[in-house]
């Protein structure tokens, strides 16, 4: 009932109204983004594509993340020599991706790049919300294809930091060194991704308002976020993170599932139910084994 009003509220806004919606749920996504090393695509996409199309929301987002990935990579600078080598195959390979997915943009139904971008984003997230790690060592066969999947997820949906997460995690990374491997992937990826969009004319004066309207927002909370994060236990605050993240994915799901017909609509929150229980159980498995080993 809460999600429906919610989707209401969203959906039936002003576009002015709308706007300082995107505002401020950007602000809280800089931040978790300075106080986890990613996170801000993941956290602004499943809402903001119940208000703007993928075309438009996509490009906007890139013009802005290259903003962000630099300020991001200029803090974790003194990384960069130590990480560079290990990234770099993982970048190359993702240009061709980002040429597939930034054709698949420009192709493609939006109905589609949402339900693609929903079930391909929400998996990714409940591993993170769960504490899966699955290290890729350095010169593993995985890479170039890795490499070229993530560039393929990054064009269509501006999102790579869970699989990216899932990747660098556990690599035996200090914590400015994983930041800084995370920011020279994205990076590069968002500038090759804004290349392409500029050369098949996907930018919009719709697109470039958003990124503007979006801008202040990284600077105000990329810096709060690194601060935030000194006060807090980083590991808790990213599981919590990726919770609040899964719910607003399966939120998303349900909107664009209640608009196919009526078994949809009666089905429609069926998969968020399923993903808030889930989030919970793992949420008290992990605060509770937390609790057991102060204990101990």
């Amino acid at each position: 009932m809460l999600c429906g009003l919610y989707a209401g509220i969203l959906t039936g806004l002003p576009a002015f109204s709308a706007d300082l919606s995107l505002i401020a749920l950007t602000l809280v996504a800089a931040m978790v983004n300075g106080a986890i090393g990613y996170g801000f695509s993941t956290l602004v996409v499943p809402v903001a594509l119940l208000i703007y199309p993928s075309k438009t929301l996509t490009p906007g987002l890139v013009l802005a993340e290259i903003v962000l990935n630099l300020l991001a990579l200029l803090v974790n600078r003194r990384a960069i020599p130590v990480v560079f080598r290990r990234v770099l195959p993982m970048m190359m390979a993702s240009l061709p991706g980002i040429a597939l997915g930034v054709t698949l943009l420009k192709t493609s139904s939006p109905d589609l790049l949402r339900f693609g971008t929903y079930a391909l984003l929400l998996p990714l997230v409940l591993l993170q919300a769960a504490g899966l790690r699955r290290p890729l060592a350095q010169g593993s066969r995985a890479e170039l294809p890795v490499g070229f999947g993530i560039g393929v997820l990054y064009s269509c949906t501006t999102i790579s930091g869970p699989p990216l997460g899932l990747l660098f995690n556990n690599q035996g990374l200090a914590q400015d060194e994983f930041r800084a491997a995370i920011s020279l992937f994205r990076i590069t990826e968002s500038v090759a991704t804004a290349l392409a969009f500029s050369f098949l004319s996907i930018y919009t004066p719709a697109s470039v308002g958003l990124s503007l309207q979006i801008l202040p927002c990284i600077l105000i909370g990329l810096p709060i976020g690194r601060l935030l994060v000194s006060m807090i236990e980083p590991e808790s605050f990213r599981r919590i993170c990726m919770a609040v993240d899964a719910w607003l994915i399966s939120f998303g799901l349900s909107r664009l599932l209640a608009t196919y017909g009526d078994l949809g609509a009666r089905l429609a929150y069926a998969p968020m139910l399923v993903v808030v229980i889930l989030d919970a159980v793992l949420l008290y498995r992990y605060f509770q084994q937390r609790r057991l080993a102060r204990a101990v």
